[in-house]
């Protein structure tokens, strides 16, 4: 108990305190007993060549190299899906991010309301699966609410990119990706949004309004 005492005047436990950070810096043998939960004892130079000795804690030293084998896990790329309706210059240029590793995810579907659209085609050429929703009428092709999700979900898709889709999002696709949604629009909402406000109209309807800044993702 005395040793412990007289310890503790010199080196207090405290998790949250860092060692100083000199240029020059020297780790002692540690020759205090285990029991007083001491790791190391270390020795520092301050630029007036005055000597500081402080010890480390085993509980900074534990948590030091926890959270150092935090970092060197590496983190799982992402699983995207990304609804289009038009040309997909959006969906292009997500892909084309992914492929070089400047986006930490990959594309594995694409979901439109038209099949024969340019983001479709541009799937169907570089091996990515094409999902039409909702349903077309008077046709057999599209999925249900419930079939789209089930489907997203089979793949584990983790986020969702809404990038050019002129369709509502029904609510089982809401509720199943909370949070998990991103919307791309060249305005910021709810400025310049609706019905007929996609593509190019949007932009010229920006200009036209004398805004200078108006990109978001939403």
């Amino acid at each position: 108990m005395e040793a412990q005492q007289t310890f503790s005047r010199f080196c207090p436990r405290h998790p949250a305190l860092p060692p100083p950070s000199h240029k020059k810096f020297q780790i002692l043998p540690c020759v205090v007993p285990k029991n007083l939960g001491i790791q190391r004892l270390c020795c520092s130079y301050t630029p007036g060549n005055k000597k500081r000795v402080f010890c480390v804690s085993r509980t900074v030293v534990d948590e030091a190299n926890k959270v150092k084998g935090e970092a060197a896990t590496p983190v799982r790329r992402k699983k995207l899906a990304v609804f289009v309706s038009g040309g997909g210059s959006n969906f292009k240029s997500i892909h084309h991010s992914s492929l070089k590793g400047s986006l930490h995810g990959d594309v594995l579907v694409l979901v439109t309301n038209k099949p024969d659209c340019g983001g479709a085609e541009y799937a169907r050429n570089n091996d990515i699966p094409v999902v039409v929703f909702p349903k077309i009428k008077d046709g057999s092709d599209g999925l249900s609410p419930t079939e789209l999700v089930d489907a997203l979900r089979s793949l584990q898709v983790d986020f969702i990119l809404l990038a050019g889709y002129l369709k509502l999002i029904p609510v089982e696709l809401i509720r199943a990706y909370e949070n998990s949604i991103l919307n791309i629009h060249p305005s910021l909402l709810p400025a310049f949004g609706g019905k007929g406000y996609y593509g190019m109209k949007v932009h010229k309807a920006v200009i036209a309004s004398g805004a200078r800044s108006y990109n978001s993702f939403c």
